[in-house]
């Protein structure tokens, strides 16, 4: 039978002390959850857990609920402020702010009263991960329906109160109000000293999003003047007391095995202590540089392998790819039909390794108490990095706790648990918290990259200029964004597996931005098989009305029909992705004499459906653009024999301010369509864009990514 367990709460800040627990991973046991969470409401449900645990472990003794109708994530207090707990977390894309907001739309309260609680494994809700843009589209339709399920059940008590009807009560600003007597009740005042049972109605009415009036609003950021001051403490700012500094023995080079060390000298350092666990080696020192300085000390032997570099990727990216059967005959019938078209086309794009670049390194502190492991960590996986941490150490994930105290960005690129496995690894042996952070260097030598990829495409045209045969092959990139958004009369397309030489694994976008930037630069190249405005040629083979849009708003902003300098080009691009539609478009200048190519300007059409923080979105889809600018001109990992060569920020070149364009964005507003996650489809139209703008003014097309490998000067590839 189902258990099922009523909580009380109380203040924000009451909350938050023992969700905090006094920042030290006190074990949290039901009995000190209830006395400080004091008198208030909650609501919960049954089955499995919601705070991630089966309610054996005295790190927390958990609630269970029904991990498909959870309520019990939102807690009034008696001051009538409102706790909201979720797995998702935060890493620069503000969805504390926008989750906030349609808690307060559909509970009616002040956005200034929530008190968002993220990212803790033993307080908060299971979550997967915070990545795939699915916080807006899965979380936030979760907690709008426990916000509305619990705005129905403050008008039943107060309506039982006041022995009037329901219907006849209505929710405002955190209060229940009876128009007719002109009788208010606060939401604290009604819930104070009780526990109320409540499960999730899946049929409650939602607000419409062409009546929010919070939702829908450039509501600022939550606690943004703490982010600005630096109050705000990142994974990276933390000291414990009686806290450590680590650092790690690492390989010269990926597939390098260990052989053997010297420590001694490291060892004979005043306050050093040495980690030997097999072939993990690591020190821990008063501060970083000392830890530093000690490694240094250490003489290691490795044994090296083999490892294909640069120069060999993309031939032994296909050499070593799944090369699955024509099941179904698509690709012989596409072929069939090219080999008779009029118009016929191939291409062969090279798409190289990039680096995700954060802010923030790694960074994690680790401290073990009676058995048990609290670790603080910047990732985008909580739950994901304490089933790491209970797997390295064979120990039940119940007695790990992983909390993410925010992180300086992850594009994709923090899903592991590499530095919280290191920290805990040297915090059990030296019997102190330990943090570790990752140097610059070590972020970019091993960290996991955006895979790299070859695809292969080859498409025709009919005497009419209808799209014939569409055949696409990518080789290691991945899958997304990998489907034709034209019509087309027969297509084979196949994403094939392959053996990666460096470790690979999600960034922005996944590999969106490849196979666009591959399907926009055949269409481009078409067009001009036509001689037809590429806009035209677009919009003539598109029956996604939305799509359409985004074409069409971006275009009419940027003036594509407008006269073009001389030297100048515009070039075209649009994609869907995670159920969202961007067009982009750019105008790139070329002097002839300098050599020179200039990202004159961008423009961005973007929808996502109903928008819930105009500026915050704006923000985001800002972000998309310069990485992609980043990823569209210069950036690329070098390496050979398996060493990484631009480890650096001075030798892997990002996106400078001296090459950010002037760019305009235009969000289309879909109030009749369900809000979309933002985080990604912004950045796959700007690779293309630009190479179809330098296209139009050079007559190169270029096929692969970077475009221009050396800064902005223009090249012959």
């Amino acid at each position: 039978m189902d258990k099922v367990t009523a909580v009380s709460s109380t203040s924000a800040q009451d909350t938050a002390d023992i969700l905090e627990a006094n920042a030290s991973g006190q074990t949290i046991t039901r009995r000190n959850f209830f006395r400080l969470l004091g008198g208030g409401m909650a609501i919960a449900l049954t089955q499995s857990c919601v705070y991630g645990l089966d309610g054996s472990s005295s790190i927390a003794e958990t609630l269970a609920v029904d991990e498909n109708s959870i309520a019990a994530w939102i807690h009034i207090s008696e001051d009538g402020s409102v706790s909201v707990f979720t797995g998702k977390v935060e890493v620069g894309q503000n969805i504390r702010t926008s989750l906030a907001q349609v808690v307060a739309e559909e509970l009616s309260v002040p956005v200034q009263r929530i008190h968002m609680i993220m990212g803790d494994t033993s307080v908060t809700p299971f979550d997967a991960g915070t990545y795939g843009s699915r916080t807006t589209p899965y979380m936030g339709p979760q907690l709008r329906k426990a916000a509305a399920s619990l705005r129905e059940a403050l008008a039943e008590m107060a309506a039982k109160e006041w022995q009037v009807p329901a219907a006849s009560l209505q929710a405002k600003a955190g209060t229940i109000v009876h128009g007719a007597s002109g009788r208010i009740l606060d939401y604290g005042a009604l819930t104070k000293g009780k526990q109320l049972l409540l499960p999730l109605n899946d049929d409650v009415a939602l607000t419409p999003a062409s009546e929010w009036t919070v939702a829908g609003t450039s509501v600022p950021k939550v606690n943004g003047r703490d982010f600005v001051t630096g109050k705000h403490q990142y994974t990276s700012d933390m000291v414990l007391p009686g806290m450590v500094y680590g650092k790690t023995l690492r390989a010269p080079a990926y597939g390098a095995s260990f052989v053997s060390a010297d420590t001694e000298n490291a060892k004979a350092m005043p306050g050093v202590e040495v980690v030997e666990a097999g072939d993990f080696i690591g020190v821990v020192a008063p501060d970083p540089q000392t830890a530093t300085h000690a490694l240094s000390k250490m003489e290691a032997q490795w044994k090296t392998a083999a490892q294909p570099s640069k120069a060999e990727l993309f031939a032994h990216l296909k050499e070593h790819a799944q090369q699955d059967g024509d099941d179904n005959g698509t690709q012989a019938a596409t072929r069939e039909v090219f080999a008779r078209a009029p118009v016929r086309l191939e291409s062969r794009i090279e798409v190289q390794y990039i680096a995700h670049v954060p802010l923030e390194p790694r960074a994690a502190v680790a401290r073990w108490e009676d058995g048990q492991l609290t670790v603080w960590a910047g990732t985008q996986r909580p739950f994901g990095v304490q089933e790491e941490l209970a797997g390295a150490f064979g120990i039940a994930k119940e007695n790990v706790r992983v909390i993410m105290p925010d992180t300086g960005s992850g594009y994709g690129g923090k899903h592991s648990g590499e530095a919280a496995v290191e920290a805990a690894r040297l915090s059990k042996a030296v019997g102190k918290p330990v943090k570790v952070v990752w140097t610059r260097e070590e972020e970019f030598k091993w960290a996991y990259f955006r895979p790299a990829g070859l695809i292969e495409v080859a498409a025709s045209l009919d005497s009419a200029g209808a799209i014939a045969s569409w055949e696409f092959h990518n080789y290691n990139s991945g899958n997304a964004g990998i489907e034709l958004p034209y019509q087309a009369g027969v297509k084979h397309i196949q994403f094939h597996p392959s053996q990666t030489p460096l470790k690979q694994g999600s960034y922005r976008g996944l590999a969106g931005a490849a196979n666009v930037f591959a399907i926009e630069s055949m269409m481009d190249d078409l067009a001009g098989q036509r001689q037809q405005d590429p806009l035209e040629f677009r919009l003539s083979k598109v029956t996604d009305e939305r799509l359409k849009a985004v074409l069409e708003a971006a275009a009419e902003r940027f003036g594509w029909k407008g006269t073009k300098a001389p030297g100048h080009g515009y070039g075209i691009a649009c994609g869907f992705l995670k159920n969202s539609y961007i067009a982009t478009c750019a105008e790139v200048a070329y002097d002839e004499a300098a050599e020179q190519l200039h990202v004159v300007r961008l423009v961005a059409a973007y929808d996502c459906g109903a928008i819930i923080n105009p500026v915050h979105l704006e923000s985001q889809v800002l972000g998309a653009v310069l990485q992609g600018l980043g990823g569209a001109l210069f950036e690329a990992v070098d390496f050979k024999d398996g060493r990484i060569l631009n480890a650096s920020l001075s030798s892997y070149r990002v996106p400078r301010f001296t090459d950010i364009p002037p760019l305009d964005i235009v969000l289309l507003d879909r109030k009749d369509i369900p809000s979309a996650g933002a985080g990604e489809t912004p950045i796959v139209g700007v690779a293309p864009a630009i190479r179809n703008a330098i296209a139009d003014a050079t007559g190169i097309k270029l096929q692969g990514l970077p475009l221009i490998p050396q800064g902005l000067k223009r090249t012959n590839n």
